[in-house]
């Protein structure tokens, strides 16, 4: 959903937006992301036997298109698949029900496209274990605060924090949404912008009726996730819009979207229902790395793609912070995208 009056940085969101559209520039977004996304995944396959145990992770992931026009509009994205050489396979009706027993009967579909490498998980339990992994190295954590303010004095920074000030050797900024205004302060312009989504937590109440995969309603673009004892459902988008309230119509389409696909398996009127701001940049790859300001690195704009692309993108800020050579190239992930020098 788009407001009536466009504020300059919204404007320039959109207008750019609009100019990614063209076929060649998504190829090689699409083309930049899918490197991340493969290193992302090595990544993970290190941490999980080593030091994390991801539980509730589903296997597989499938798109569901309700009408033929939704399935001919996923065209292009199909054949970049097919171009990437990435494992997918694209199912009528009959095999997406098959694969997916529980889906809803009476509910339209035209076929499905399915990924049988994605993956979702707990993504709060993954963040946990990474705080107490952490904190026994020796990190220590300050919650509950805010950053007023990053400045420089000479090639130093300093991290204002409340009335308190720390002297650093580095810093990473990855402050969700309010990072482009941040970076603003010390002088850097991104076109990064908050997207508001929504999403619902609804207790099961039939596991025989939940999902065995993740999946995307592509008509509302809605994702359902079973997690434990608990459904997902996120999506919707809503630009320039930073209230913590959530419209009716948001909620309207969460419930339309469980129910239709998998009524039985949770009571939808009775979820929890939230909202937060997914920092965007409008051609869709992060910004990974240096900046013009010595000793500040950046790890932000991973819109919906944070989980798919944490792992990878937190190993090459430390490699890059630590002098190390980054173990996939960062052609198009770097401030250098947008004409920025960087050290």
């Amino acid at each position: 959903m788009l407001p009536r009056k466009l504020d300059p940085a919204l404007w320039r969101w959109v207008r750019l937006w609009l100019s990614e559209c063209e076929l060649e520039k998504f190829r090689t977004n699409m083309q930049r992301m899918q490197r991340l996304y493969d290193y992302s995944r090595s990544i993970l396959r290190q941490l999980e036997p080593q030091v994390l145990q991801i539980d509730e992770k589903t296997q597989g992931y499938l798109q569901l298109f309700r009408t033929a026009q939704d399935l001919a509009l996923a065209g292009p994205a199909l054949s970049m698949l097919a171009e990437l050489d990435g494992a997918h396979r694209l199912l009528d009706a009959d095999a997406a029900r098959l694969l997916e027993p529980a889906l809803a009967p009476q509910t339209a579909l035209a076929g499905a496209l399915y990924l049988p490498h994605a993956e979702t998980a707990n993504c709060p339990l993954f963040t946990k274990q990474l705080k107490h992994i952490a904190m026994s190295m020796g990190v220590e954590f300050i919650f509950g605060n805010s950053v007023s303010a990053i400045t420089q004095n000479g090639s130093k920074l300093a991290l204002h924090i409340g009335e308190t000030s720390f002297a650093t050797d580095a810093i990473v900024l990855a402050a969700g949404a309010e990072s482009a205004r941040m970076l603003k302060e010390l002088g850097i312009n991104t076109p990064l912008f908050p997207v508001k989504s929504y999403a619902a937590t609804a207790i099961v109440k039939d596991m025989e009726a939940v999902p065995l995969a993740a999946l995307t309603d592509e008509t509302y673009r809605v994702s359902i996730t079973r997690m434990g004892n608990r459904i997902r459902l996120a999506g919707t988008a809503e630009l320039a819009s930073r209230s913590a309230t959530m419209p009716d119509i948001a909620q309207r389409t969460l419930r339309k979207v469980g129910n239709d696909w998998f009524p039985h398996a949770a009571n939808y009127n009775h979820a929890h229902f939230w909202c937060g701001l997914q920092a965007t940049l409008p051609d869709g790859p992060p910004l990974i790395g240096a900046t013009p300001i010595k000793n500040l690195f950046v790890n932000i704009g991973h819109g919906a793609n944070g989980w798919a692309m944490a792992a990878g993108a937190g190993k090459l800020v430390a490699d890059i912070i630590s002098e190390r050579t980054p173990e996939i190239g960062l052609d198009g992930l770097t401030l250098a995208r947008y004409g920025m020098h960087t050290g």
